[in-house]
């Protein structure tokens, strides 16, 4: 379990294909000192188990299914990548609970750069598009975020200077993909109150979580 708050940007060292998946060797600086064996990183937004690691670097393995459905499958030696380390009882939960498994990729629109801030606008399938509420919490690579627009199948959110200076999204170009983690609560929403009938038609909005006393 992770917060979407980033420790530290790593680098792709290599990366080694095999039959049916990838192994990741992951340059970093800080994170590794209480690490081991076993242990979970949070790898742009990917849940990660640690299989091998030295003073500067470790190694993850991707599956197939990884590969799938995630932006691993675009990524190159020497790309930067969100790391995080897995949420310890005794941290403040300083973004929002992140599972670090992934529901979609989503796809970098526009970048408007404001005086201070930074307005990235996304595209995700419609069928995800539902779990996206005005002012409710996303994780895009790894990053815990506020939405603050929604129009049907593309949301914005607004990055403060730190978190764009300090993460991957300083790297991306419009046509990026990136991972899209939606907020787990809205999948127990939509769990809770049967969303697939004729009441709703799927859609969660924020009327409706209103009417129902969610918010």
């Amino acid at each position: 379990m992770f917060t979407g708050i980033v420790d530290e940007l790593g680098k792709i060292k290599k990366i080694e294909k095999l039959s049916n998946g990838a192994k990741l060797v992951i340059e970093c600086k800080n994170i590794l000192s209480d690490d081991k064996i076993g242990d979970s990183i949070c790898v742009n937004g990917v849940c990660q188990t640690v299989i091998e690691f030295n003073s500067s670097s470790f190694s993850v393995m991707l599956s197939d299914e990884t590969l799938k459905v995630t932006n691993f499958s675009d990524i190159k030696q020497g790309d930067y990548v969100n790391l995080e380390r897995a949420l310890m009882l005794n941290t403040r939960l300083g973004g929002h609970i992140v599972s670090g498994h992934i529901d979609c990729t989503g796809i970098l629109i526009s970048v408007d750069k404001l005086s201070d801030f930074y307005n990235l606008k996304f595209e995700i399938p419609q069928k995800s598009s539902k779990y996206i509420v005005y002012k409710g919490s996303i994780t895009i690579n790894g990053i815990s975020l506020t939405v603050a627009e929604v129009k049907e199948n593309t949301f914005t959110v607004a990055i403060i200077p730190h978190t764009y200076k300090n993460t991957v999204l300083k790297y991306l170009k419009t046509g990026d993909r990136v991972n899209i983690e939606t907020d787990i609560l809205a999948k127990y929403v939509e769990k809770l109150l049967g969303l697939n009938d004729n009441k709703t038609n799927g859609n969660i909005s924020m009327e409706f979580l209103k009417e129902n006393g969610f918010v």
